[in-house]
């Protein structure tokens, strides 16, 4: 759901974000907030694969982020399961894959194009620019705006400097379409996965033959071009969205918003989030978008305070109406049992698929004296298990172990560690989220046995290497 959304947002709620510069400044200032719990996430994160800053042998870009080998994998298995929840499991759901850049007119029947932004205010002596909503919010630090005596001081020199009146800057990020860069010429990267579902709906109604209530998913990138993004990637301005629209009839829409509702708190707890720390915020009427009836957000104490995790959202019939109006082409439903022709309501289920994966890191991180581990659920683990050889001079354990590391990454993703000691093999699976190691020895040799050692105990028990892939299969 798009919360700097149309026109209407003198009370939108806003957040104040910070770039990965200032991590260490402010995270020293959160004595009551686990202070040092992002930083070591941003630490582990680019220090074991799972996210590096983006073009970083050229000094970076600002908040761009790329997903390293552990990150890709960790980001699939979430994917993967929304879409297997979501999805393949539920006779009501189909699902897309549209295209990034649409028609230019999509975004003006949207409303996109005309409301899609943010207020910005510009210092008239350096040209620094900030959101003009979060002047009063901003903390004292030397490279943000604050505001002292009701007037903004300038980030780049810590003065006070007279600043232009609030202007609205849009969201959207701009290109052009074949040869020439002219106005006839320019599209736009999607701002939200949601309108293509809405652009598709009598498509996708004539060929799967559904029937309401039905909903459209779909797991997709967009693009903002976000004034403030930060705190590493929880506010990106290339991000991904796992979305659902739930077409219905508008007079069973509160049923199927409490379904859906109780639906996405089954899902945080099925992928391990500390459910201590999320919360329901029920947006006010005045917060609200326009087209929005209802909208609950899921919030979650994050080390930088409570801010959005997903959102739930009545539109109404709002988008699909607009579509119908600016394109000409009906985009009713007919009731196959009464045969009355409406425009469906739709509910909404929005998720971050980055933010989903930051909380899923804060809430798995774990310290255990001087053990670190990231206690994921088995099933999204970048590695479901690792293979070790006891001593890796010896050619006879080594060619069992690779033997064993073969057979088992047919069925899921595997590690294969022979450096330095067993011990720093541990620590380095742990780490990593790595649920089961498994270390190939003289028994397996002799016995047919390995040793397997439970992430989050740390205790070992022997089995049959022929039980392996099923053991770990009833695992995940």
């Amino acid at each position: 759901m798009d919360k700097h959304f149309p026109g209407a947002q003198p009370g939108l709620r806003y957040f104040l974000t910070l770039d990965f510069a200032l991590f260490s400044a402010i995270i020293g200032s959160m004595a009551d907030q686990q202070p040092n719990l992002l930083e070591k996430i941003v630490s582990l994160a680019k220090r074991r694969g799972f996210v590096f800053p983006g073009s970083e042998i050229y000094g970076g870009l600002a908040n761009s982020w790329d997903y390293g080998p552990l990150g890709v994998e960790l980001k699939n298995n979430i994917k993967q399961l929304w879409w297997k929840r979501f999805v393949q499991q539920r006779d009501d759901m189909v699902g897309i894959d549209a295209a990034l850049i649409m028609n230019p007119k999509v975004w003006e029947a949207s409303g996109h194009l005309a409301g899609f932004s943010d207020p910005l205010i510009e210092c008239k002596k350096c040209h620094n620019r900030i959101r003009a909503d979060q002047a009063d919010q901003l903390e004292s630090l030397a490279s943000r705006a604050i505001v002292i005596g009701g007037k903004p001081t300038c980030p780049a020199d810590g003065k006070q400097h007279e600043w232009t009146e609030p202007k609205q800057f849009n969201l959207m990020l701009k290109t052009f379409l074949g040869p020439a860069e002219e106005k006839a010429n320019i599209v736009y990267f999607r701002p939200e996965t949601a309108q293509a579902m809405f652009v598709d709906f009598k498509n996708i109604l004539d060929t799967s033959r559904k029937t309401i209530p039905f909903g459209v998913a779909q797991i997709g990138k967009a693009f903002r071009n976000e004034i403030t993004p930060g705190n590493f990637i929880f506010r990106t301005r290339e991000f991904e969205q796992m979305e659902v629209e739930y077409f219905i009839k508008p007079e069973n829409w509160e049923k199927h918003f409490e379904e859906w509702r109780v639906e996405m708190q089954n899902w945080m707890q099925e992928i391990g989030l500390d459910m201590s720390k999320v919360h329901e915020h029920e947006i006010e009427e005045s917060e609200r978008a326009f087209y929005s009836k209802r909208t609950i957000d899921f919030e979650f104490e994050y080390p930088f305070g409570q801010k959005e995790l997903y959102g739930l959202a009545y539109r109404t019939n709002y988008d699909l109406t607009q579509h119908q109006n600016a394109s000409g082409k009906e985009l009713k439903y007919r009731d196959p049992e009464t045969n009355e022709e409406f425009v469906p309501h739709v509910i909404e289920p929005s998720l971050g698929v980055d933010r989903t994966l930051l909380v899923v890191l804060l809430s798995a991180y774990t310290e255990d004296g001087d053990r670190v581990f990231l206690k994921l659920k088995p099933k999204l683990a970048p590695y479901k298990a690792a293979v070790f050889p006891l001593l890796r001079n010896k050619p006879e354990l080594v060619a069992k172990a690779k033997e064993i590391y073969d057979n088992l990454r047919k069925e899921f993703m595997v590690a294969w560690d022979d450096r330095g000691n067993i011990g720093k093999r541990y620590y380095s699976q742990d780490e990593i989220g790595t649920p089961y190691c498994i270390t190939v020895d003289f028994d397996t040799l002799e016995k047919g046995t390995v040793t397997v050692r439970d992430r989050d105990t740390a205790k070992q028990e022997t089995i049959s290497a022929d039980e392996l892939a099923s053991f770990i299969k009833s695992k995940i």
